[in-house]
């Protein structure tokens, strides 16, 4: 699959599940950052294909990087400190870590070249 469409589609998913967590005073930060660092992988991975050099690329990827290992934190914070949909968590963590390692070996395979 696309790194794009993957992407989105994670973006997606993250934003149905921080809609169905119940909005406390606990849980509305923890889903605010979730769900900003949670799209803002796709939003980096967009403009890399968009940019104008291959360091451009290698930056917004490396962000990208940077977004998908928070999401991890913001996930990991979430299922461990709220009463959650755990099976739904338990694969968007899945994934941003498929993610993460996929952005992880993008941004070495650029720096060797």
């Amino acid at each position: 699959m696309d790194i794009k469409v993957r992407v989105y589609r994670f973006a997606v998913a993250v934003v149905k599940f921080c809609a169905s967590v119940p909005d406390n005073k606990i849980s509305a930060p923890l889903v605010n950052q979730l769900i900003r660092c949670g799209t803002s992988v796709g939003a980096n991975v967009i403009e890399a294909q968009a940019a104008s050099s291959r360091r451009d690329f290698l930056k917004f990827i490396q962000i990208a990087l940077k977004s998908a290992n928070e999401t991890k934190f913001w996930l990991c914070l979430v299922r461990d400190g709220l009463e959650v949909n755990s099976e739904v968590l338990k694969n968007l963590l899945e994934e941003a870590v498929e993610i993460s390692r996929i952005l992880g070996a993008s941004t070495l395979t650029l720096k060797k070249g």
